[in-house]
């Protein structure tokens, strides 16, 4: 919740990621917040809090060194790359939903308050084979977690990496 009182000529905008208040007449020098953002490369300035994909979305809601924490949406029928982590391992964890989960050689199928270990650089893929949306916490540790780490094998959505 944003409040204010007792002002006049501002421009109040609130997000997930930010609350940005600027006095009307200096609306157009927004552009140079974007820009100190960037120069100090703060992730603000390229991304949101809240990613959408083809499968459903993705929002970051911890981070601290060497360990990143997300909520994860996947659509029904909704599958995710097949892929490896070099850097990081995963840990997945089913809030409500059903998640069909290729773990390396073994396929499993997860439901609410279960989980699984995916270990670096394993090959891994989840889906959805439900028809409510499946919500999971995914916990990721490791010396590297950003999203370039994302070795995809193979994808439905055209994003293979070329060799």
């Amino acid at each position: 919740m944003v409040s204010v009182v007792g002002v006049d000529n501002l421009i109040v905008v609130e997000t997930a990621d930010a609350v940005m208040i600027v006095a009307k007449d200096a609306a157009d020098d927004v552009k140079k917040v974007v820009e100190q953002l960037s120069a100090q490369g703060r992730s603000e300035s390229q991304t949101h809090r809240k990613v959408y994909r083809p499968w459903g979305s993705y929002e970051g809601v911890d981070r601290g060194h060497r360990f990143q924490v997300k909520r994860i949406v996947v659509n029904p029928g909704g599958t995710l790359s097949l892929q490896m982590h070099y850097n990081r391992a995963e840990h997945w964890i089913v809030v409500s939903g059903t998640a069909h989960v290729l773990n390396g050689d073994k396929t499993i199928l997860l439901s609410e308050n279960q989980s699984t270990y995916i270990p670096l650089g394993t090959p891994h893929r989840l889906e959805n084979p439900g028809k409510v949306p499946l919500e999971m916490i995914e916990v990721q540790s490791g010396t590297y977690l950003g999203e370039d780490d994302i070795v995809r094998l193979q994808d439905n959505y055209g994003r293979v990496q070329s060799s």
